[in-house]
């Protein structure tokens, strides 16, 4: 999990040693790489020029996020945006088809729930069997509006609601995990000089005593549902840009949170557990008047989860602009609706954006006998303009996810009428 208010900031560091990639960072190439990147990010620049261009292609802070983890095969499963806010869950390839009805909402709390300068971005899916629910956040500002920032959970809560009757509310998910620019400051008591004082002393529990966040919790009034590891870093806000030093017309004070909840006993066979494996800040990244948050966790989800899925058979060879087809086969239980579709996409694609054609899957026809559920799909001539490996992944509109990938197939050129043969590579 990351968390971090970029102040409008665009990327100007680099983001890799933040995910643990750079050369002090512990994800070793020999080492177990992390599954799921769930990136929170708030105050993204969100002018309206900024808003259109990345409604046509991915904000710069996405795409910065992105070239860094493509580097070790993550995927961009998901984005949701509201003005400033934004959420990016980015996972291994090889978990691509057990991420499942992956849905979104969002929530607007500027302005009495008018204007989405503050607010929610959640993201939903099932992952091996249980169900994840992440949330990020911007709640009111300012030291004296506790009341606000109260209210704002409370609408959140109350406001998103997910088509899955057994995950039908936030807090209904076997995991919950809630990030972002909470704005909780500390109760009145110490001046700014004297946070400063006592941060530099260490004297951090003397300040979490004050901290609004922690006594909401313990009254009821919000956040109570859900349980965070104490920090031990710092208040990541406010500070100077391009500095580690307090900006002391504001009181220091921890912002930027991450919290989680686990129904742990709603299996018979399986408690679910999650343990929490670091809860830190990164203090060298000084761009913007907050430090990033990162939380680490590991929860534990069914081994032997059967998926519905869809399964390529092995392909004819496909041409250069020329009307190519395919054929798959659908699992039992899979239902298709008319707007399930079927993407191209390049070998070594870094997200689920990232189709090159698509055709809907109701105009595929019944190879063969129609019993064993067989069936083909033509594609258009414009479906690839270059030579090269690609795949087919095939998608559920239900369910708003991955139901099928294909191995990677060669793309040719036809060469006066000979014939090249095509390379198919490893599946997943």
């Amino acid at each position: 999990m990351v968390t971090w208010n970029v102040a409008t900031r665009h990327p100007e560091e680099d983001l890799a040693e933040m995910l643990g990639f750079g050369t002090s960072g512990k994800h070793k190439v020999q080492e177990r790489l992390p599954d799921i990147f769930a990136i929170g990010l708030q105050e993204v620049k969100s002018q309206p020029q900024n808003i259109l261009m990345d409604a046509i292609f991915d904000d710069p802070w996405t795409n910065a996020y992105r070239d860094v983890l493509a580097r070790w095969d993550y995927v961009k499963v998901k984005t949701i945006r509201l003005q400033g806010l934004l959420l990016s869950l980015f996972c291994l390839r090889k978990h691509l088809l057990h991420l499942r009805d992956i849905e979104t909402q969002y929530t607007r709390t500027g302005l009495g729930g008018m204007w989405g300068n503050k607010g929610a971005v959640t993201i939903r899916l099932s992952i091996y069997g249980c169900s994840v629910c992440l949330v990020n956040c911007h709640l009111t500002p300012h030291d004296h509006l506790l009341q606000e920032r109260i209210a704002d959970y409370n609408n959140i809560i109350k406001s998103q609601l997910f088509r899955a009757k057994e995950t039908s509310n936030i807090f209904f998910h076997d995991y919950v995990f809630w990030i972002g620019d909470m704005n909780f400051r500390l109760v009145d008591g110490y001046s700014a000089e004297e946070i400063d004082h006592l941060i530099r002393k260490g004297e951090l529990m003397r300040l979490l005593d004050k901290d609004q966040l922690l006594q909401v919790m313990s009254s009821g009034e919000a956040f109570s549902e859900l349980s965070e590891q104490l920090p031990t870093f710092p208040p990541t806000y406010k500070f100077e840009f391009h500095s580690s030093r307090y900006d002391l017309k504001r009181r220091p004070s921890w912002t930027d949170r991450i919290l989680y909840k686990v129904n742990a006993n709603v299996y018979e066979n399986l408690t679910l557990q999650a343990e929490q494996v670091s809860y830190r800040s990164v203090e060298e990244y000084v761009q913007s008047d907050h430090k990033p948050v990162i939380g680490e966790f590991i929860i534990k989800v069914f081994s032997d989860y059967y998926e519905r899925v869809v399964e390529f058979l092995p392909f004819e060879l496909w041409y250069v602009d020329e009307e190519n087809s395919a054929s798959y086969t659908l699992s039992g239980d899979v239902q298709p609706t008319l707007w399930d579709w079927i993407g191209v996409f390049k070998d070594g694609f870094t997200s689920l954006d990232d189709y090159l054609c698509y055709v809907y899957a109701a105009r595929s026809t019944v190879s063969g006998n129609s019993n064993c559920r067989v069936k083909k799909v033509d594609f258009p001539d414009t479906a690839v303009r270059e030579v090269g490996p690609y795949r087919l992944l095939y998608f559920s509109h239900n369910s708003g996810s991955v139901l099928g990938m294909s191995e990677a197939f060669e793309v040719c050129r036809r060469d006066n009428g000979q014939l090249t043969q095509f390379v198919c590579r490893d599946s997943y």
